[in-house]
């Protein structure tokens, strides 16, 4: 079970605080933009598994990858330590995506590095929001400005990102552009060609509506034409109140669903309850905000096992 959200006012000021301390020292000796390691590796901090797995296949060998989330630790609830903040401060490059981390961005605004990457400049974020009592595939309880952040689920989304991620690269390490150019290409025609996977493999499904405990596809939902239901919002340990429970129950009988989606790094509990009540079943739809074994699953496998749950759950013919 992962450890509970702070709030974000309270994140906000810790990661303030951390930073005051440091970034004195870190303007006045930190390696400059553009240095590279003993090892003559470009470093390169990314805040969470989506934007390290842009980093490491788009850096290939000339980079040195540090993900800020460890692996299995579900994203929202990261505090930094100071040691990672000084990681942040002296890095070449940084990626993240603005607005699902609060103490990530609070660092990266205050921190001297001159290669940023922030994913929302790219994909820029929808406001997809959860209505009380209702339920529709614009489910998304995201209270402030910044949007749904769940991005990467959109392969064709995600490829944008990584085009910034290739281009950024290059300036700060340009005698290695080649190689960042060739391996951005060859990322982003394997994502093309898992929307197109998607795409196919979702053509004529039964129903296109399907229930998850955490309202993290709404992308993957407005981009293949389905109808996302969630159980929760943003925050998927929030619990629902009972009447976002009855129209959820409702929505479901109304729409034919068979099954409610869960996801890898929460508990499955609240899931298994309303899959129980409705008798219905319940398989794994993972948003792939962290994965628990990195060397055995990557973003293309986690995926394509997601369309393979997504068909047997919405009734597809492939």
């Amino acid at each position: 079970m992962m450890l509970r959200r702070l709030p974000a006012t309270s994140i906000a000021l810790t990661a303030t605080a951390v930073v005051g301390t440091l970034v004195l020292s870190a303007c006045g000796g930190s390696s400059s933009a553009g240095s590279k390691g003993s090892d003559g590796k470009l470093s390169v901090v990314a805040s969470f598994y989506p934007m390290e797995f842009l980093a490491e296949q788009i850096g290939g060998s000339h980079v040195k990858v540090t993900d800020l989330t460890a692996a299995g630790v579900e994203p929202h609830d990261l505090e930094l330590k100071a040691k990672q903040v000084a990681t942040v401060q002296e890095a070449d490059l940084v990626v993240y995506l603005k607005g699902l981390q609060p103490s990530v961005d609070k660092v990266v605004e205050q921190s001297p590095v001159k290669h940023v990457v922030d994913a929302t400049a790219a994909s820029p974020l929808v406001d997809h929001h959860l209505d009380e009592g209702t339920a529709s595939h614009d489910g998304h309880d995201h209270t402030d400005a910044a949007g749904d952040p769940h991005i990467w689920l959109d392969p064709t989304r995600y490829a944008a990102v990584a085009k910034s991620v290739g281009a950024e690269l290059a300036k700060a390490d340009p005698d290695h552009a080649g190689d960042y150019q060739k391996n951005t290409d060859e990322l982003v025609t394997k994502l093309s060609a898992l929307d197109k996977d998607f795409q196919t493999g979702l053509k004529g499904a039964k129903s296109k509506t399907f229930v998850t405990s955490h309202a993290a596809f709404g992308y993957l939902a407005d981009h293949y034409g389905l109808n996302q239901i969630a159980i929760n919002g943003v925050d998927p340990e929030a619990e629902p109140t009972p009447a976002r429970l009855a129209a959820i129950q409702k929505a479901a009988k109304d729409n034919g669903v068979t099954t409610i989606f869960f996801e890898a790094l929460v508990s499955p509990d609240l899931a298994k309850t309303v899959a129980k009540d409705l008798g219905l079943k319940t398989a794994v739809l993972d948003p792939i905000e962290g994965v628990k074994d990195p060397s055995g699953n990557d973003y293309f496998s986690i995926m394509r096992q997601n369309l393979t749950n997504l068909q047997a759950a919405l009734g597809t013919s492939s």
